[in-house]
């Protein structure tokens, strides 16, 4: 099965964010990894995260982490940042996620 791949708002601003080589490589990683099967944990790529209910995933593109959720047909990337900062997204998440609930933002397509 084909995926839609949707970056969140959050996504599209880390991913300008990066260098032109690194954004190509994580947008290389997102078509390769995530397109047709984004629910297949690897030991060397894709995660399923435990005890929070968004993300789902943490998808290791070299020193770079890419978090996302699945539903039916669409992969969300919430936010892709670097492996330092990565803990603290997360923690940010969990917080976020105590405090409000689910929210629902509209993303953009690659």
């Amino acid at each position: 099965m084909r995926y839609e791949i949707i970056l969140a708002p959050e996504a599209v601003d880390d991913l300008a964010r990066l260098k032109a080589n690194r954004r190509a490589t994580v947008k290389a990683a997102l078509e390769q990894h995530l397109r047709h099967e984004p629910a297949k944990v690897s030991k060397s790529h894709v995660k399923r995260l435990r005890g929070l209910s968004h993300p789902q995933y943490r998808l290791r593109v070299d020193d770079v982490r890419v978090f996302y959720d699945i539903t039916e047909k669409t992969v969300e990337v919430l936010a892709i940042v670097s492996k330092t900062d990565a803990n603290a997204w997360l923690a940010q998440a969990a917080k976020r996620e105590n405090q409000s609930g689910e929210t629902d933002e509209e993303g953009s397509a690659i």
